[in-house]
């Protein structure tokens, strides 16, 4: 597989000198080889997000702690193990039942992990998410497990082609995230909205994120 691009150091550098101050980059790794992170991370990366587990141990085992690893695709329940040991964040909690899995894990490490619940701003079935008028109740119910810790939402939305389309979902996510900041429920950190990607990252940070998620904007676009 080949990528049509231009330096991934110009990219990043680009990236970073565009967007706000406290916006984070976090570069979406999925099927990228462990140079082409290396490289990002050498121009101010400081997150990478793995859509995969195997992935994820490949890329870390030679990266190490150079940067923080997010979880940004599903997690499935047999990968939790692995995931919690590799992960500094999972971005992808779309269901209570994932979220007790993770604090099983978790608890006798004992560990805490980080994770934002994940939106279905799109109201999307075949999408997984939470539906915006749904996100209070799950988060009540995670934030009561002791081992995992609410840090903020994410979505993903629509594909859409025009991303200017997708700017209702993310204005949508934005309201729920700070609803959810206004009730104070103990141990529920709404800190981090992570939207965005490549072709929407400038239209998500328009409406509130502080987290994009970018992969072709780095990488460039995959070929083959």
């Amino acid at each position: 597989m080949s990528f049509l691009k231009h330096s991934i150091r110009d990219n990043v550098q680009q990236l970073l000198n565009n967007i706000p101050p406290g916006i984070t980059v976090v570069a979406a790794a999925k099927g990228q080889p462990v140079e082409a992170l290396q490289e990002a991370i050498d121009a101010g990366i400081t997150v990478v997000g793995e859509n995969y587990v195997q992935e994820a141990e490949k890329h870390k085992a030679v990266i190490g702690d150079r940067a923080q690893w997010h979880c940004i695709g599903s997690l499935q329940k047999n990968k939790i193990k692995k995931a919690i040991e590799l992960f500094d964040g999972i971005q992808t909690i779309d269901t209570l039942q994932l979220a007790e899995a993770i604090n099983k894990r978790c608890l006798p490490l004992p560990k805490v992990m980080p994770v934002f619940i994940e939106v279905n701003s799109g109201r999307e079935p075949q999408k997984s998410g939470v539906y915006p008028e749904r996100v209070e109740t799950v988060v009540r119910a995670v934030a009561a497990l002791s081992s995992v810790s609410i840090g903020g939402l994410m979505t993903m939305g629509p594909l859409l082609l025009r991303p200017e389309d997708i700017r209702p979902c993310f204005r949508e996510t934005k309201a729920v995230f700070e609803h959810i900041r206004r009730l104070n429920i103990p141990g529920v950190r709404m800190e981090g909205l992570s939207m965005g990607m490549s072709d929407s990252y400038r239209i998500a940070i328009e409406e509130g994120a502080t987290m994009v998620r970018i992969g072709a904007g780095i990488f460039g676009k995959r070929k083959g």
